[in-house]
């Protein structure tokens, strides 16, 4: 699933003035299946960016930062996920698996709790998600075949 959300705003000097700018941060995580310059153009269209003249509004892309595609055609990915009981979900939000992605490389997340807690001020990983983890780790790495 894709996100578009706005991330920071700053906008106005008092509550009795109408502000002369206001700046948003927005923040689109995009699903693997588009590029970057295809989620740009999205961005833009949802948006209605492109209705706007040039001197009204200021458009400055940060970061563009591909989507990973899922790397489960893998024998090793396919092996990990069969130690692990076969539970397999989609991540949503970027991490570094995108760059092995990019590069060709089957990749992976893996790793203990429920990501809906990720970047909140309730982040947590309960101890028993650490210790499965590590069950799962230890008997991947000494019962799984070795991938070709």
């Amino acid at each position: 699933r894709e996100g578009l959300d706005v991330v920071w705003l700053e906008a106005g000097v008092a509550t009795n003035t109408l502000p002369d700018e206001a700046v948003l941060r927005v923040n689109f995580r995009f699903a693997p299946n588009r590029s970057a310059d295809e989620a740009m153009a999205h961005f833009r269209e949802v948006l209605g960016l492109d209705d706007f003249a040039a001197e009204d509004l200021t458009v400055d892309v940060e970061d563009a930062s591909p989507g990973a595609l899922p790397g489960l055609h893998a024998a090793a990915a396919k092996e990990l996920a069969a130690v692990a009981g076969d539970v397999v979900k989609p991540k949503f939000g970027w991490t570094d698996v995108a760059r092995f992605s990019a590069l060709g490389i089957p990749a992976v997340n893996f790793g203990p709790g429920d990501p809906a807690y990720c970047h909140k001020k309730d982040e947590q990983i309960p101890d028993e998600c650490i210790t499965a983890l590590w069950e799962d780790v230890r008997r991947y790495l000494t019962t799984a075949p070795v991938a070709e």
